[in-house]
C-alpha cells in the first residue's frame, strides 16, 4: 500500500520575491508549471517558456489574481541562441525542461542522445551564459536546475537522462563557485519520480500489461528503491526552488536537495 502525501500546497507567500524577475523552462506542465505559480505567488515577475504553445496559455486561468506575472514565452530550447537571449535580465533561473528514452545503449538512437543532451544539458548551460551578466551587474542571482536522483544514481536503459543529469550537477557546481564572489547561488533539486501526467500514464500502462493494480507498479517497479511508497507531488518541488531563492538559503550553494524518498540512503 502507498502512503497519501500530506502536501496541500503552499501556505504563505515567502519568500518575498517581488520586484524579482525569474525565468523558468518547462513550465506549461509538472514541474515547470508547479514552479511558476509558487514563484508568481511569491510576486515574482515569472517568463514560462515551453514549446507547448497551449499548455502556457493555460497558466493564465490559475495565475489570475497571484501577487507576481506569469509571461508566457514559446520556445524550443534545441534554439540555443534564443535560449540564451530569453535568459537576458532575469534574477531567478529554473532549468527543468527534460524528456526521456528508455532504451539499451546499443540500441539508443544518436540523435535522441544528442537532443537530450541539447536540451537537458547545453541549454541550461546557454541560458546560464545569458542570465549571468545582469545577476553579476545587480549582485545578485539564483539559479536552480532540476536535476533529478538520476543526477547522483544511474538505472539502465536511461543513458541520455542520467548523463544529462550528472552533466547538469557538474555545471551547477561550477556556476556555485564562479558566482559565489558576486552574490549568486546554483543550487540543484533532486527529486525521486514526481507525479506528471507523463508518469502517471506509465502506471496505468504498466497495471494494464502486467495485470496487476497501480499501487503494486508503484511499489515492485517505480518505487522500489524508495522508502517513502508514493510519488513526490510537483508543489513540493516547486517549494525547495522557493526555498533556494529565498534568505533562508543565502548561504546553500554548489548543494544537491535530495527529495527522494530515501532512494539514496541506501
Amino acid at each position: 500500500m502507498t502512503v497519501p502525501s500530506p502536501f496541500q500546497g503552499p501556505h504563505a507567500p515567502s519568500p518575498d520575491l517581488g520586484g524579482r524577475t525569474a525565468l523558468v523552462t518547462g513550465a506549461a506542465g509538472g514541474i515547470g508549471r508547479a514552479c511558476v505559480l509558487r514563484l508568481a505567488a511569491a510576486g515574482a515577475k515569472v517568463r514560462a517558456v515551453d514549446r507547448d504553445a497551449a499548455g502556457l496559455t493555460a497558466l493564465a486561468a490559475p495565475a489570475a489574481g497571484l501577487p507576481g506575472t506569469v509571461e508566457p514565452h514559446v520556445l524550443d530550447l534545441t534554439d540555443l541562441d534564443a535560449a540564451e537571449h530569453a535568459a537576458a535580465g532575469t534574477d531567478i533561473l529554473v532549468n527543468n525542461a527534460g524528456l526521456q528514452l528508455v532504451s539499451p545503449l546499443e540500441d539508443f538512437p544518436p540523435d535522441v542522445f544528442h537532443t537530450v543532451l541539447t536540451v537537458m544539458l547545453e541549454a541550461p548551460f546557454r541560458l546560464v551564459r545569458g542570465a549571468l551578466p545582469h545577476m553579476y551587474g545587480q549582485g545578485w542571482g539564483r539559479i536552480v536546475n532540476i536535476s533529478s536522483v538520476h543526477g547522483l544514481r544511474a538505472s539502465p536503459y536511461k543513458s541520455a537522462y542520467v548523463s544529462a543529469k550528472h552533466g547538469l550537477e557538474g555545471l551547477s557546481k561550477t556556476a556555485a563557485l564562479e558566482g559565489a564572489p558576486h552574490g549568486v547561488t546554483s543550487n540543484c533539486v533532486n527529486p525521486g519520480y514526481v507525479r506528471t501526467p507523463l508518469v502517471e500514464k506509465q502506471l496505468a500502462d504498466q497495471a494494464r500489461a502486467h495485470g496487476i493494480p497501480e499501487e503494486r507498479v508503484l511499489t515492485e517497479v517505480l518505487l522500489r528503491d524508495s522508502a517513502l511508497k508514493r510519488l513526490i507531488e510537483p508543489e513540493e518541488v516547486a517549494e525547495a526552488v522557493a526555498y533556494l531563492c529565498g534568505p533562508a538559503a543565502s548561504f546553500v550553494t554548489g548543494a544537491s536537495l535530495v527529495m527522494d524518498g530515501g532512494w539514496t540512503a541506501h
